[in-house]
């Protein structure tokens, strides 16, 4: 068989993975039927784990709550009350005592970038930096004890925590890493800061034009300052030595001992790295990869997929793609997401499009590619055009191919014009959402946009009653990998600077219901996984935590206090509290 070099290397990293799996192409498949009861005086098999004494909320609608759950094979057999459940003992069943404990479906996080966020685990960390001094500081410190030539990257700045909230320039920087490159992310991923040796390697210059979907911020004089925003960045990633198998391995490992230890049971990858792939592969193949994993690689490799004939979901419980990422524009931290109208405090700026968008032709030329090999498409469009030529464009794919369930989603979805709420719900698309930086954005976000626009921002409440389906996720390593932060801000909404302890937009909270559903089923939905996981009910994968604190009980400030205790993928134990 013949492929073009991408298309082999995409076939060589799932080809362990896949083998004897099968595609999940087309319609999704049925969950396999549970246990069937035994009849009088039979036997029925027995349970490989029964968790009993629990407070169950299973987020399934039709049996709500239950005291005890049976796992047989990495499904669950029976949910229901201790004294059923408990018939489903044997010799070898591993009965765990949950003394009251509140279980939950395990988390499902709909939005993170997996090996980013284990690699910042071990970079220089800059997120909780609160001056330029003590930012400056941190990566003198780092440089001084990194290998002479070795990039520092990563580290997560935010200077909107800085007084005044100033951009760092590559001269902050230069004194402290002379022997390095340095390419740092600021911390929605939309923005980097390099040093001058950095825009050396790179040939940026004074002369070199901006790149459509990228702004190179220039000081008074027109030179560069360091600073590098969205499509601007790719001038350098391309120049960055990528990273080899075994930093990658190391960081995926990094990240899934922390998604076990937060009760995150599966992750979407949104732009999937091909390297990234065949290491999630090899873990597979050996039995370690404890969290479920659905990539989506960048909309630009689109034909990789599309050739292969794969369509969404496909691959097997633990490993799947079908999924294709595309970018409609910035951030509102770095003032490049896309708005209708300018910015409240830069008037002649309304952000801008992403590469992926130009030119517009070209954009829905691949979304109907997309839709014409069955692939599920994930736009990130933060501002409120940017979400507005999502959805035109996602509608002009509905119009010429008629409507179905392609479950196609808007991540972020974070500043909403009042008329596409409807339309949302019209063309059926899911709302792929980061609750916790609502609590983060919303310390500065109506200075940069205003009141009225700021109401309509992680708009969760108007989502959800306009019949919007919520899917939510962190965009670790952009905010936390904790899903007790992200369920703490979509129930409270308390901004992280205090000023705002009854909720920023409070008509917008969900109660702990509703997002322990959008976290769980909700995000299932958004991976066509809903039939087999994202809530605890017979035939699905047993997949669950075990939580120290009641959250449907407790007062929702509370809720950010709460620790996992137990982490199930399967059945199988991949984290337990009292054994650290």
């Amino acid at each position: 068989m013949f492929c073009s070099f991408r298309s082999c290397i995409l076939i060589a990293a799932l080809s362990a993975a896949f083998v004897g799996l099968g595609a999940a192409s087309g319609a999704p498949a049925p969950a396999p039927a549970p246990a069937p009861a035994p009849a009088p005086g039979e036997s029925r098999p027995s349970a490989d784990l029964i968790v009993r004494n629990a407070r169950i909320w299973t987020v399934n609608p039709a049996q709500p709550q239950a005291d005890a759950v049976a796992v047989l094979n990495g499904r669950i057999a029976a949910v229901g009350a201790d004294s059923v459940v408990m018939g489903w003992r044997g010799p070898s069943t591993r009965v765990v005592d949950a003394k009251g404990g509140r279980l939950l479906p395990g988390f499902n996080d709909a939005h993170v970038h997996f090996s980013d966020g284990g690699a910042s685990l071990a970079a220089v960390q800059l997120t909780d930096a609160t001056s330029i001094k003590e930012f400056v500081k941190r990566i003198a410190d780092y440089a001084a004890h990194a290998p002479k030539g070795e990039w520092i990257r990563n580290g997560e700045w935010d200077e909107t925590k800085w007084s005044p909230a100033k951009l760092p320039t590559r001269q902050d920087i230069d004194a402290v890493t002379p022997d390095n490159p340095v390419a740092l992310d600021r911390y929605d991923g939309h923005m980097l800061l390099v040093n001058s040796k950095v825009l050396a390697l790179a040939g940026i210059t004074s002369k070199t034009p901006d790149p459509p979907g990228g702004v190179i911020v220039r000081d008074a004089t027109g030179q560069p300052t360091g600073a590098l925003k969205d499509a601007a960045t790719e001038l350098v990633q391309h120049i960055a030595p990528p990273l080899n198998v075994a930093q990658r391995r190391r960081a995926i490992e990094r990240a899934l001992h922390e998604a076990a230890m937060r009760g995150v049971t599966s992750v979407q990858d949104m732009t999937l790295d091909y390297g990234d792939l065949a290491v999630y592969s090899q873990l597979l193949d050996e039995g370690k990869l404890s969290v479920r994993v659905y990539g989506a690689p960048p909309i630009a490799k689109i034909e990789d997929q599309a050739q292969l004939g794969i369509g969404r979901a496909f691959g097997g419980p633990g490993l799947r793609i079908g999924a294709l990422k595309m970018f409609a524009d910035g951030s509102l931290g770095s003032r490049t997401a896309y708005f209708i109208q300018p910015y409240t405090d830069e008037p002649e700026n309304r952000g801008l499009l992403y590469s992926d968008m130009l030119p517009l032709i070209k954009a829905g030329q691949r979304l109907m590619r997309a839709d014409a090999t069955n692939l599920q498409v994930c736009t990130h469009a933060i501002g409120d055009a940017g979400i507005a030529t999502t959805l035109d464009l996602y509608q002009a794919v509905e119009k010429a191919d008629g409507p179905r369930d392609r479950r196609w989603r808007i991540e972020h979805a974070q500043h909403m014009a009042a008329k596409d709420f409807d339309r949302f719900a019209q063309l059926h698309v899911i709302a792929s959402v980061q609750p916790y930086q609502a609590i983060d954005d919303g310390r500065w976000a109506e200075a940069r946009i205003g009141h009225d626009r700021a109401g309509r921002t992680y708009a969760f409440r108007t989502f959800i009653d306009h019949g919007v389906r919520l899917a939510f996720g962190t965009d670790w390593p952009v905010a936390p990998l904790d899903p007790m932060l992200t369920l703490y801000a979509a129930t409270t909404r308390a901004t992280l600077d205090g000023k705002n302890p009854q909720g920023w937009f409070p008509g917008q909270k969900l109660t702990i219901q509703e997002a322990i559903a959008a976290y769980t089923l909700g995000s299932a939905y958004a991976e066509f996984q809903d039939h087999a996981k994202g809530s605890i009910e017979p035939g699905k994968l047993a997949d669950m935590v075990l939580l120290s604190q009641d959250v449907l009980t407790i007062a929702p400030a509370a809720i950010r206090d709460t620790h996992v205790l137990k982490t199930w993928v399967g059945g199988v134990e991949v984290y337990d509290a009292s054994a650290r």
